[in-house]
């Protein structure tokens, strides 16, 4: 149903509370994979509300979560409205049918933020709350919803990973001096920051030449939360810290293909500059995650970015899209995703 049915005010109403709805569903970014992150927010027919967020795997999702909540605080969700960031479910799963679970608690109108692109969901959910005489309202804030699932629909939709390529770079675009050293480009903070990406990332994956460098444990430190899958291209060292580590060779798409099946929905790239410069090559990034620090190594002998060859004219080089930047102490953090998606 389209925005243009529903009353005069609503739409600036069904945007703040489905923002609210994405602001719970960021909370448990990193608690809910393989399944999707969701955020609800109930409100009932006389404006008190309740909340939910999907709970880890095995646990209620969104729906159910403010529901239960709704109950014992006594708010009365017959007539009410539910914002949700993604398509309630219409299967048996792990839980009950959160459709259903809607329908049978007298919720009258259902805003979605984006469908579902799941093949056992797709629209299906959507069809069964109209069927049962459910308003549903979909597209409200959808590209901050999408933006939030970009990983989850990327896998839904081709059995693949979502690919985050972090990089950690002085001003002149150095990681590593001439001898080899690179620790620590970055501040504490930063660091911190690249640990997030990592719990909420279900895979790490780097070559074994960086393992053999500088021994990584590719484990989460300094904030919490759990530890990716570590992934190695090539073969470790049988007493390296990544142990216990999937170590997988071959081409990248294949890598790729193998991981999706692991149900990892989003895969850190951490390189060295060998493996950053394949994946970048290949198109295979969905988003850069660049940590710049005010150093400068001042030549150019020291390690860049990326190994291997790059543009050789101008017509040629890559060019992505600034979607943020931010301070982490001394250091910036860019967030960069290419223009056009490559396949």
């Amino acid at each position: 149903m389209a925005l243009a049915h529903t009353l005069p005010g609503m739409v600036d109403t069904d945007h703040e509370h489905m923002l609210r709805a994405v602001e719970l569903a960021a909370g448990v970014r990193a608690t809910t994979s393989p399944n999707p992150w969701v955020g609800c927010v109930l409100v009932g027919a006389d404006g008190r509300r309740a909340e939910g967020a999907t709970q880890p795997p095995g646990g209620s999702h969104a729906e159910a979560v403010a529901l239960t909540e709704a109950a014992a605080a006594g708010v009365d969700t017959r007539g009410a409205t539910a914002y949700v960031t993604l398509e309630p479910c219409n299967h048996h799963g792990r839980t009950p049918p959160c459709a259903d679970a809607l329908i049978d608690a007298g919720v009258a109108r259902v805003v979605v933020g984006v469908a579902d692109p799941d093949p056992l969901v797709r629209g299906r959910g959507i069809e069964r709350l109209r069927a049962a005489g459910v308003e549903v309202t979909t597209g409200v804030a959808a590209d901050v919803v999408a933006e939030l699932l970009a990983p989850y629909v990327r896998h839904r939709e081709t059995g693949r990973p979502y690919v985050v390529l972090k990089l950690a770079a002085s001003l002149d675009g150095r990681t590593a001096a001439a001898d080899g050293t690179s620790r620590w480009i970055t501040g504490e903070a930063a660091r911190a920051d690249a640990h997030r990406l990592r719990a909420e990332s279900d895979a790490v994956l780097v070559g074994a030449g960086t393992v053999r460098a500088d021994d990584p444990a590719l484990t989460v430190r300094h904030v919490g939360g759990r530890h990716p899958l570590r992934v190695v291209l090539g073969q470790a060292p049988p007493d390296a810290k990544v142990h216990p580590a999937l170590e997988l060779t071959g081409d990248l798409g294949d890598v790729l293909d193998e991981l999706g099946r692991r149900d990892v929905i989003q895969l850190l790239v951490e390189g060295g500059a060998t493996v950053a410069g394949a994946f970048h090559r290949a198109g295979l990034v969905d988003r850069y995650v660049v940590y710049l620090a005010p150093m400068l190594f001042g030549g150019d002998d020291a390690v860049g970015l990326f190994t291997g060859p790059g543009a050789s004219t101008m017509a040629d080089v890559w060019r992505g899209r600034i979607a943020g930047v931010t301070h982490l102490g001394d250091d910036l953090r860019v967030d960069l995703y290419p223009s056009v998606r490559s396949s």
